[in-house]
């Protein structure tokens, strides 16, 4: 009976979530896709437009990403069959993370499964330590953004840390940072900053240059300083001159770097990248990494093919157009009366509805008219704060741009 009651409880809180117009679980199948210069997802028969998804530049589409997976797939399997120190490391693995660390110019880079692995990993590894007979200090704060992504946030809950061995700032302050900066002065050994580059729900980007300064002015108030570490998923190959991220945006530089290659490189997996030392470390300590599987050797194969892209003049003229695409779209939203949620120059440009009810309405009209896009709601965002996200790539033109605002202006304008 016991069992019956547990589960009970869990179909009421799903039930409390879909009242609540918050679930996630109603998902759309995508059986193919177009081969426009814009390739529409085959729903049921019927194509969609596409501006809910992270591949930026258009990547996944690319015929030498496809090509590069092919191969390699053909060569060495579809899967590591082991995890890397067994025996699922390949060449490509290792190539992809020395291609890795010079395009970010680093030492060395690691992939791991996911971001969110990797974030886990960095996070538990370097607060917490590899086991009790580590000779790293434990004496750590850990000082996290408000708005960080949910990966961070678990990884921080992962490090098992004290109320006192953690702060948050306010979103984007630098003011709130010095305040917990110089309250914990002599306190403890070291800090650990944790941020988003880019924050995935309003584009926003945090400013590491100045963020910097302030590590800068308190590093002497902690024996082994203040370490920074930046997830950088919606960021890197979608912002930035040459689409090395929020580091090329702002100026300055993180002491790790996670990032993701399921977004703007357009395949699969994550990775950390830094100094040698911090990186031989995570290949000793980093759980996600020693007892997880790695990506396949075609995904390690596809996204060294990415980088080949990115960094020629296809890649530049890809990153030219997203932001030729972000203009266009501010313009005809702001001419339509439509407001952002926040000023962004990122490709992430979210429309301010403020209800979760309306939101997910809104998301069924732009379905029947053949558009995907998702809504945000809370508790991602805070009450009130409800939104539309749209997400545009180098790949939509702008007769793409054009027909989704029209549909947007006429899909609210329908009224509630």
């Amino acid at each position: 009976m016991s069992k019956e009651l547990f589960l009970a409880s869990l179909k009421k809180e799903v039930g409390r979530l879909d009242e609540a117009a918050t679930s996630k679980r109603f998902e759309h199948y995508i059986e193919d896709f177009t081969h426009d210069p814009s390739p529409r997802a085959m729903i049921e028969g019927k194509p969609y437009s596409i501006f809910n998804s992270n591949d930026y530049l258009g990547l996944r589409h690319h015929p030498r990403l496809k090509a590069a997976e092919h191969e390699a797939a053909q060569r060495l399997g579809t899967g590591p069959g082991a995890v890397r120190f067994i025996s699922g490391s390949f060449a490509v693995h290792r190539d992809l993370e020395k291609r890795l660390a010079a395009f970010h110019e680093r030492d060395d880079a690691i992939v791991f499964s996911s971001a969110f692995a990797a974030n886990l990993a960095v996070i538990f590894s370097l607060a917490r330590g590899q086991s009790r007979d580590s000779v790293i200090s434990s004496n750590v704060l850990v000082i996290s953004d408000e708005l960080n992504h949910r990966s961070i946030i678990d990884g921080v809950r992962l490090a098992n840390l004290g109320k006192e061995e953690k702060a948050i700032f306010k979103h984007l302050d630098m003011q709130s940072l010095k305040n917990i900066l110089h309250e914990h002065s002599g306190k403890f050994q070291r800090v650990i900053i944790i941020t988003d580059g880019v924050f995935s729900m309003l584009g926003e980007y945090q400013d590491l240059s100045r963020l910097q300064e302030v590590i800068r002015r308190y590093a002497d108030a902690y024996p082994e300083g203040i370490f920074l570490i930046v997830d950088d998923a919606h960021g890197v190959a979608a912002f930035g001159k040459s689409g090395r991220g929020t580091e090329e945006a702002s100026g300055a530089k993180a002491d790790v770097l996670v990032g993701t290659l399921g977004k703007g490189f357009g395949v699969d997996g994550g990775y950390a990248t830094g100094d040698q030392s911090v990186i031989d470390y995570l290949r000793e300590s980093a759980a996600t990494y020693i007892y997880s599987n790695s990506i396949a050797p075609g995904a390690a194969a596809a996204a060294i093919a990415a980088l080949d892209v990115i960094e020629s003049a296809e890649g530049t003229e890809m990153l030219r157009k997203l932001e030729s695409n972000i203009a266009e779209l501010k313009k005809q939203l702001s001419e339509k009366g439509l407001i952002l949620a926040a000023e962004s120059i990122h490709p992430i440009q979210s429309v301010l509805i403020g209800d979760p009810l309306k939101t997910k309405q809104l998301v069924q009209r732009m379905f029947e008219k053949g558009f995907l896009v998702s809504s945000i709601n809370y508790p991602v965002v805070p009450k009130g704060r409800d939104e539309i996200r749209v997400q545009l790539s180098a790949a939509h033109t702008s007769q793409d741009i054009a027909a989704f605002t029209d549909a947007l202006k006429t899909a609210v304008d329908q009224g509630f």
